[in-house]
């Protein structure tokens, strides 16, 4: 049984009501191609009451927090705490929220558990909805509602009322000079009537000093104001005309507990214990304080431990304890008094060898004229398997099932440890999935995530021993060959692994082929910490990456060297973004037919003050990664808006945009403050894409582009041809113009395959009024080809390099001066 407390007595009896119509709100929240429902649609707004009921959980690198608590929650967790871990509350609230959040995550829905909760000898059930959600930082949030589902009951209670025994309370009433004199009884239960032969009108708020039954006697006043006036405990017995009486009295201030029996009445009495004892649901028994021989057991005792009740009441208390407890279960016998309550959990055995691990409750009794203890157990396994669950989930995926990053480092960690003892080597790999994003963007993340568990399942197939396969977030996995092993049988383990996860996955009938990329760092060589290794093998997976995937790398120095220099770059870059020192250079872009100039694109350059000219490939990518290509590219269309005012009004300026700039989600602003700032027409604008852009949140992005277009700006697709799917992005876009990839253009007079392509582009172009460009143009040979094709445009060396706005006027009026003598 779960103990928790119990935060009110009052029952809320809109319970009923409000766990369906916070299922129906989650299941309302959930949209489509979604697992979870964000946290906003679903937690935020419209709860009303039901706020004070709901307690938001999250986890923070696999440890479950309260984030938010109402009013309800955190009296009920006796807890007003926010931002702390579950662990830090009481054990009986953090594994009743625990266990449910943990099931509501693993089955990927709103979970309604039922809590039964004892606390204080009070029993409560409580019912327990967790309903999981997303975050927009990618992580999931619990919200649980908590509330009673039927009203609370004492133990105490049900067992005084259920019982033969006369139970009252009595307050002791003052003079003015503060001497008891009299009692007044303020609480009694059923059996204290019955064995007065007073109705209970006749005793509840009556004072003794009125008479009318046996309590009013003057040797009973006396003998309880005695207790009262000492503190002290005291038995007696009353004769009346047909019984005797025995009664118990404890003082606690002004307030007399007293037990009344029927001492002629044993068989009754008997029966009364049977009541409570032999039916009860809760394994009971009684045992010898002296020998600890079990004396009577209940039913429940008998069918929960499964011995007979004979075998039982041939036993002693030892019997049922592990032979490693023996001496702990002694030692605490010797200590319990009248009463005892396991502050832990024991175990016990059962017939069949089987432990449990159980609370027990202990009152000290007189069982058939001899000393024993009464004893209550309540099995608690169950609830130490949730708990056993959560420390396993803390230190799992939840997804795969494999260990986490923390236990990942932890096993890192020893393996270096005793490496290090041992002058053992110990190889760090980490393993990344090629094309996995493909999976998620073409069949949902649904289908990610089951090819996941199947990437699981391969690497624990392979990784065995001593060694561990973990996964660390994502796509990434990472692998601990703790074993003795030499570089080759590294490279070897590597490449089988990347094979067998390279080998196609069967979903339910479609067919999905990913790749894998590793990274290997070895110890001591490659570093002698956790931290080290880790980001060395990092770094030689990302070689592995940019030399095209499929393949193992192991660390070498030169590679911290280049991550060096790249760290170095980012921080050039935000200096120099600050200090100015970009600058804009203009490329023509020469309209065939006309043989002049129609435009120029913008090329970003970057004059470094020690370094000189920095190659765009070189810091456009850190520029990207780092994000500063937002504010960099808001830069390059203020600048290049700005330049183009002040050219002719039939040229255009083309402006390159990164795909992290749609990220942004201000880009159409950017675009609208530029053309503001600088009174440049709109129809005067280009702006180049690639089709990398697609790739992710393609409706999103196409609807940035309606925008853009809307406006009057042209919108060309840069490097056509080079992509797999580029003629699907033409049915996806209305664009402008599409530029031929100078790789196309270079080999276009010596190889007919290039001619073919740019001959389809330029046709496809024609038939869909979409102007073609051909980038890269070096030789009056291939601008002969291009215009035999019918492509409109050319830009190139042929005609000019990309050159500062100061040069603009000199070559308008040179590419001028050439159009009139060709006419």
């Amino acid at each position: 049984m779960l103990a928790a407390r119990k935060p009110s007595g009052k029952l809320n009896t809109e319970m009923f009501d409000d766990v369906p119509v916070l299922q129906r709100k989650w299941q309302a929240a959930l949209r489509p191609g979604e697992r979870l429902p964000r946290y906003e649609d679903v937690m935020l707004g419209s709860l009303g009451r039901l706020a004070d009921h709901i307690v938001l959980l999250k986890d923070n690198n696999n440890v479950l927090e309260v984030s938010r608590a109402g009013r309800y929650v955190q009296k009920w967790l006796g807890d007003d705490r926010w931002d702390i871990p579950v662990t830090a509350l009481s054990p009986d609230c953090a594994t009743a929220l625990g266990e449910a959040a943990a099931c509501a995550v693993a089955n990927g829905r709103p979970y309604l558990s039922a809590a039964h909760c004892v606390r204080d000898g009070v029993v409560q059930t409580y019912d327990v909805l967790a309903m999981p959600t997303s975050s927009r930082w990618g992580s999931t949030l619990i919200g649980a509602y908590v509330n009673e589902r039927a009203p609370s009951y004492n133990l105490l209670d049900a067992i005084f009322s259920a019982t033969d025994e006369g139970v009252l309370s009595l307050a002791a009433i003052r003079d003015s000079e503060a001497r008891p004199f009299d009692f007044q009884i303020v609480h009694h239960n059923q059996g204290a009537s019955r064995l007065l032969k007073v109705p209970s009108t006749g005793l509840l708020w009556r004072r003794l000093s009125a008479g009318g039954n046996l309590l009013c006697s003057p040797e009973v006043v006396e003998r309880l104001l005695a207790v009262v006036s000492s503190g002290n405990r005291d038995q007696f017995e009353i004769d009346s005309d047909d019984r005797n009486l025995k009664l118990g009295a404890t003082a606690f201030g002004d307030i007399l507990s007293l037990t009344v029996s029927d001492v002629t009445a044993l068989k009754r009495r008997e029966a009364s214990f049977r009541l409570l004892f032999d039916n009860n649901p809760m394994p009971m028994w009684v045992f010898d304080a002296e020998t600890t021989g079990f004396l009577s057991v209940n039913d429940a005792a008998v069918q929960h431990y499964g011995y007979s009740r004979a075998t039982f009441l041939r036993m002693k208390l030892q019997e049922i304890w592990p032979r490693d407890e023996w001496v702990s279960h002694s030692e605490a016998l010797q200590q319990i008094g009248e009463a005892y309550h396991s502050s832990g959990n024991w175990r016990h055995l059962k017939a069949d060898g089987s432990e449990i691990h159980v609370l027990t409750f202990g009152r000290r009794v007189v069982f058939e004229g001899r000393d024993g203890y009464l004893v209550a157990v309540v099995d608690i396994t169950e609830r130490r398997k949730a708990e056993a669950r959560i420390a396993y989930m803390a230190h799992h995926d939840g997804l795969t099932n494999l260990p986490n990053r923390e236990s990942y480092q932890d096993r890192l960690r020893q393996a270096l440890e005793h490496g290090q003892s041992g002058s053992n080597r110990v190889a760090v790999l980490c393993v990344d999935l090629d094309l996995f994003k493909n999976v998620n963007d073409s069949f949902g993340h649904p289908m990610g995530d089951r090819l996941l568990r199947l990437v699981a399942d391969r690497l624990r197939s392979q990784v065995r021993g001593n060694n561990l396969a973990a996964r660390l977030g994502g796509d990434e996995f990472a692998v601990i060959l703790a074993s003795e092993v030499s570089p080759n049988e590294v490279s070897d383990f590597s490449a089988r692994l990347i094979k067998i996860l390279s080998a196609s996955y069967d979903i339910d009938g479609i067919e999905v082929v990913i790749g894998a990329s590793i990274g290997v760092a070895l110890s001591p060589g490659d570093g002698s910490t956790t931290e080290e290794l880790m980001r060395n093998a990092d770094m030689a997976l990302y070689r592995a990456k940019s030399d095209g995937g499929g393949v193992h790398r192991f660390f070498e120095r030169e590679m911290d060297r280049l991550a060096q220099k790249r760290r170095d770059m980012e921080l050039d870059l935000r200096r120099a973004f600050a200090n100015g020192e970009f600058e804009l250079h203009y490329q023509p872009l020469v309209d065939i037919a006309a043989d002049r100039i129609s435009g120029f694109e913008s090329l970003l350059r970057w004059r470094h003050p020690e370094k000189g000219m920095i190659s765009p490939a070189d810091f456009i990518p850190v520029a990207e990664d780092i994000g500063l290509i937002v504010s960099l590219g808001e830069w390059v269309l203020r600048e290049a808006c700005t330049e183009a005012a002040k050219w002719p009004d039939a040229i255009k300026v083309a402006v390159n945009l990164s795909p992290v700039q749609f990220r942004s989600r201000n880009l159409v602003q950017a675009v609208i403050s530029a053309l503001a700032h600088s009174g440049l027409s709109p129809l005067r604008l280009e702006l180049e894409i690639t089709e990398s852009l697609f790739l992710a949140e393609t409706e999103a992005n196409l609807a940035i582009l309606h925008q853009l277009r809307g406006l009057g700006i042209s919108i060309s697709m840069d490097d056509f041809g080079t992509g797999y799917s580029s003629l699907s992005y033409l049915r996806s876009f209305p664009f402008d113009k599409i530029k031929i990839d100078r790789s196309f253009v270079k080999d276009i007079a010596e190889r007919p395959d290039c001619v073919a392509i740019v001959r389809a582009i330029s046709g496809l172009g024609r038939s869909l009024n979409i102007t073609t460009t051909a980038e890269g143009v070096e030789t009056i040979d291939q601008l002969d080809w291009l215009r035999a094709e019918g492509c409109n445009e050319v830009q190139g060396f042929l005609f000019s390099a990309a050159r500062p706005a100061a040069d603009v006027e000199a070559l308008l009026s040179k590419f001028g001066a050439l159009a009139s003598q060709a006419a």
